[in-house]
């Protein structure tokens, strides 16, 4: 894929968390972590902290992803806090455009809006949401209706979202596939691909997302890749760190999800062959290792895809080893940016 590359400089650095449950830990444990890591990666200068709705999960806490957008952004001052993303298909746009125009109220000009039609869990648990089925189907229709209510209100208008309206708060597509390159192009939005666990169809959406874009809401497009980091002072702790991540997905795949799991010395002893290729397969769009490794590997991503904003997942067991690990990821990118401007 050709594209023209980008320096560390040139691009803002996000966070995505799951608000991950380690094992022997509890929910109310996990959602702390998270407000210690936001508030962490604000001092960092990150620029985005992003949360996603997933439900029925025994090891991800931030299934009411408005209330801890609130408590995320209530415990920070500067970092825009926003959803990566809301399952759209499982409410109304009206319940959303006020949960989200609440917060850009409260929040003026920190709030963020990322919509995909996933359901973010199994089907049982759709039909316990009250998903309709079809509801996928009406997704497009009800991203231009969200964009409605957030906009100023027009005369006459039956139904509006109070707070919401007149918020303008910014609303990116997110996916996985080639659909939402196609409905963030054709509406003119942000883009941001779930490359950290679905990067087969990565290269496709991207040339899709910027050979289509129609001038919308944003004039250009504007493309965030999500990727994976483990990070550590040495890599054969962010090797280890990142068994877990490995044994997470691969217990999902299999229909066994649960809590984060601990870490361990050997991936390759505690799993099967064939779930780890596939686990890492899912996987490969991430940067590993010590500052050194993880510059090389995060300024490979961005010369290849060439980005304009990066939004980085470090899934870990130890909250303090993630606090770490987006430390060391900062400062490798920070290093190459100052390697780059010494070249030139």
């Amino acid at each position: 894929m050709q594209n023209t590359p980008a320096s560390p400089t040139s691009i803002p650095v996000s966070v995505l968390d799951l608000s991950p449950v380690p094992e022997g830990h509890t929910t109310a444990e996990a959602l702390r972590n998270t407000i210690e890591l936001a508030r962490h990666t604000e001092r960092l200068g990150y620029h985005r902290y992003w949360l996603a709705e997933h439900h029925n999960m025994p090891g991800i806490a931030s299934a009411a992803t408005s209330v801890v957008i609130g408590q995320v952004a209530a415990a920070t001052s500067r970092i825009r806090v926003g959803a990566g993303g809301i399952m759209l298909p499982n409410h109304s746009p009206l319940v959303i455009a006020e949960q989200f125009g609440t917060l850009a109220t409260m929040f003026p000009d920190r709030i963020d809006l990322g919509l995909g039609r996933a359901p973010g869990s199994d089907q049982i648990t759709a039909m316990a949401l009250r998903r309709n089925h079809a509801s996928g189907d009406r997704f497009p229709e009800d991203v231009v209706e969200l964009l409605g209510l957030f906009g100023d209100a027009a005369e006459g208008q039956p139904v509006r979202a109070v707070p919401g309206e007149g918020t303008h708060v910014p609303v990116w597509i997110l996916g996985s596939s080639l659909f939402g390159a196609q409905l963030a192009a054709h509406l003119g939005l942000p883009y941001a691909f779930a490359s950290h666990f679905a990067p087969d169809a990565l290269e496709q959406a991207i040339q899709i997302y910027r050979e289509r874009f129609e001038p919308g809401i944003t004039d250009k497009p504007h493309f965030m890749l999500a990727a994976n980091v483990w990070a550590a002072d040495t890599e054969e702790e962010a090797l280890r760190l990142k068994s877990s991540q490995q044994q997470q997905f691969i217990r999902l795949r299999t229909g066994a999800p649960g809590k984060m799991p601990r870490p361990v010395d050997d991936i390759a002893a505690v799993t099967d062959p064939r779930y780890l290729e596939m686990a890492n397969r899912a996987l490969s769009i991430s940067a590993t290792g010590d500052r050194a490794q993880v510059a090389r590997g995060l300024s490979s991503l961005i010369e290849r895809y060439a980005p304009d904003e990066l939004i980085l997942s470090s899934a870990m067991h130890d909250p303090a080893a993630r606090l770490r690990s987006h430390e060391i990821a900062m400062e490798a990118l920070q290093g190459e940016a100052l390697a780059e401007h010494a070249r030139r």
